[in-house]
């Protein structure tokens, strides 16, 4: 009765291990002479984002001559695929790598715009790390919009570090529309909700001023209305300073 049962057990490891075996060569082994079937492309958007598109990596890839679909898996240089993505000005990082089956995996970060400018020396965005990115041609993202006397210095420099905290504050990113920076460097702001425009002062103090205009809008506007003054000035300390729309 014993040996019986050793002799069922080992009947049945032996048939796992065959089963584990065929699945393991089908699915994830991949033989080195096995030619690239598949090419997966992922793109890490965010939401509202997509400035890069699955075809616009292909082609990519094509023009490089680095596609892998259709080349054994040896002769496929992750290093140079990944290479040839990041030098498009779109794109932030891509990681490329063999998968289970003979595919093959193209992971791209796109670069994130957090302002669109409009300067002297061109149009373009500014992305999340500071740096100069191109218009596409895919999208427009929603984004505040930055033109007057500006270049690219001005926008990588002092206006990122504004346009980056707007994103990140949740208030004050749905209220800002424009920002337009006159001949001496003030900067005016045009919102989303109301008539007024919002006289900053210089970037550099564009916390203490925008903290300043919050709470007028809380104890202020919310009671005698958006739509009452044409301009609210905060350049002078611990001041708003408003004009009536009529007045203007």
């Amino acid at each position: 009765m014993v040996k019986k049962i050793f002799t069922v057990i080992c009947a049945v490891l032996m048939l796992a291990y065959l089963v584990f075996s065929v699945i393991y060569l089908k699915f994830f082994h991949t033989s080195e002479d096995a030619v690239c079937q598949r090419v997966e492309v992922e793109i890490e958007n965010t939401p509202g984002q997509s400035h890069i598109l699955e075809k616009d990596i292909i082609s990519r890839m094509k023009a490089a001559k680095v596609f892998p679909a259709g080349k054994n898996m040896k002769e496929i240089n992750a290093s140079e695929i990944e290479e040839a993505l990041a030098n498009n000005k779109l794109i932030k990082k891509a990681e490329c790598f063999k998968t289970a089956g003979g595919y093959m995996k193209v992971r791209v970060y796109p670069r994130i715009p957090v302002l669109r400018v409009f300067a002297q020396d061109g149009s373009y965005y500014v992305d999340s790390d500071g740096n100069i990115m191109p218009v596409s041609s895919n999208f427009a993202a929603y984004v505040p919009v930055a033109c007057g006397n500006i270049n690219s210095e001005y926008a990588k420099n002092q206006l990122y570090g504004f346009a980056s905290w707007l994103q990140k504050n949740k208030f004050w990113d749905s209220q800002i529309a424009q920002i337009y920076v006159t001949g001496n460097r003030d900067v005016i702001l045009t919102p989303v909700v109301g008539d007024h425009r919002i006289i900053l002062g210089k970037i550099e103090d564009y916390k203490e001023n925008l903290d300043k205009l919050q709470t007028f809008y809380k104890k202020g506007l919310s009671k005698i209305g958006w739509n009452k003054y044409s301009t609210i000035n905060l350049k002078y300390k611990n001041q708003v300073v408003c004009t009536l729309m009529s007045e203007r």
